[in-house]
């Protein structure tokens, strides 16, 4: 790719903002999770938090995506980091109050689902118009370079605020990347490659029947439908990361430092991947390399979840974030290729929708799988169906398993 490319300024705002929503994201994860599980002592209440994200954020994803194909991409990049920054000033106000409710927590990271639904279609969409097809491959690796360094640097920020400071002095810390984000898309300045119909107040039906537009155009392609099902299946029931608090007070008998540790480890695992993949672009054999790679995060988080010592349980995740790594920027890049410029948008949602399904509603899962069967066996049980799930879809998608990337140019 060349060089010119990420020296541009444009480009290296893009990649600001995703720096800094992403850190305000698991900043607020880590402190949200030690702040409940101190409050209540309850894994349901841990895996409630995802759900205050994800209702709404998939009541609306789909309007978001619309709202990308059709409107000023960077003042709707700039409503969503608004947001994000109300939810860390409602947060820290209300963690000076010395108040032992939760709704007001909930209902915090409730402002957050409706940003997310924004934020990734958003960078998605701004990051077709500055990168030529060709390369896509190359600039998953790099967004994904990016994305896995904030997911490191959040996790240790929030654990050693808490450890050093206080939950208000977390907050207050999500309140300064949201307006770094704020910052670096108001002086973002790109010319659109690609023009798209801007409606003045369309009829409900019109939306609606973009919406479903999108919808067909997903579920009709076969290798992305399938991806994004593999993704969202294989975190969903896998996943453990919402029950780390848990984790690490009553197996590992550790503080908030061993929890921003243990949050960090999968991004560092993905962020080694990253680089390289930023550098080696997978083409030959990438559906059966991606199969492989959800198998192999479902074995390290069996691994994670029977593992009593701390290097060994770093370690699992530090895999996990490895292979889980693989599968962001194979689904990135089938994405990027598969989707036509006019309908970025809303492809994005829906895959963002996918992805929240994984991440939010399986934190729900875990919390109640946890309280059902117990922390351990929840999470080795969720390992086995993750594995279960790359079976189904190798067998049932043949396409995906057959896929090379150089098949979507």
């Amino acid at each position: 790719m060349p060089a010119s490319i990420f020296q541009s300024r444009p480009f290296i705002s893009l990649l600001i903002y995703r720096l800094c929503v992403v850190l305000c994201a698991q900043i607020t994860a880590v402190v949200v999770g030690w702040q409940i599980y101190e409050l209540t002592h309850d894994k349901l209440a841990l895996g409630l938090i995802g759900l205050a994200e994800v209702v709404p954020y998939f009541a609306s994803a789909l309007f978001a995506g619309y709202a990308v194909d059709h409107y000023n991409k960077r003042r709707l990049g700039l409503l969503a980091c608004t947001l994000l920054l109300l939810m860390g000033v409602v947060l820290a106000v209300f963690s000076t109050t010395g108040s032992r409710t939760t709704w007001p927590i909930y209902s915090a990271i409730a402002l957050s689902g409706v940003a997310r639904s924004l934020l990734s279609p958003v960078f998605t969409t701004l990051m077709a118009e500055l990168i030529p097809r060709e390369d896509y491959a190359r600039a998953a690796g790099v967004s994904a370079t990016v994305l896995q360094a904030a997911q490191i640097l959040g996790p240790a920020i929030g654990g050693g605020l808490l450890a050093f400071g206080n939950v208000t002095i977390a907050y207050s810390a999500t309140i300064v990347f949201a307006l770094i984000a704020i910052s670096a898309l108001l002086v973002l300045r790109i010319a659109p490659r690609t023009t798209h119909t801007h409606l003045n107040s369309p009829e409900l039906s019109a939306i609606f029947s973009s919406i479903a537009q999108g919808l067909r155009f997903v579920r009709g392609h076969q290798v992305l439908f399938s991806a994004l099902m593999l993704d969202m299946l294989a975190v969903l029931f896998g996943g453990a990361m919402a029950l780390l608090p848990a984790f690490v007070s009553d197996v590992l008998h550790q503080g908030p430092q061993t929890l921003g540790l243990l949050r960090a480890a999968p991004a560092i695992g993905a962020i080694v991947m990253g680089i390289y993949l930023s550098r080696n672009s997978i083409n030959r054999h990438a559906g059966k390399i991606l199969l492989a790679a959800v198998a192999a995060f479902g074995l390290c988080m069996m691994g994670f979840a029977l593992s009593t010592e701390l290097w060994l349980s770093f370690a699992f995740l530090a895999g996990s974030g490895l292979f889980d790594s693989v599968s962001v920027v194979l689904r990135s890049t089938i994405m990027q290729l598969s989707t036509p410029d006019e309908m970025r948008g809303r492809v994005s949602s829906i895959s963002g929708i996918f992805i929240g399904s994984s991440n939010e509603l399986g934190a729900f899962e875990s919390g109640l799988a946890a309280s059902w069967l117990g922390l351990v066996p929840s999470v080795v049980a969720g390992g086995a169906v993750t594995l279960l799930v790359v079976a189904v879809t190798a067998r049932l998608a043949p396409q995906l398993r057959r896929l090379h990337i150089s098949d979507l140019w």
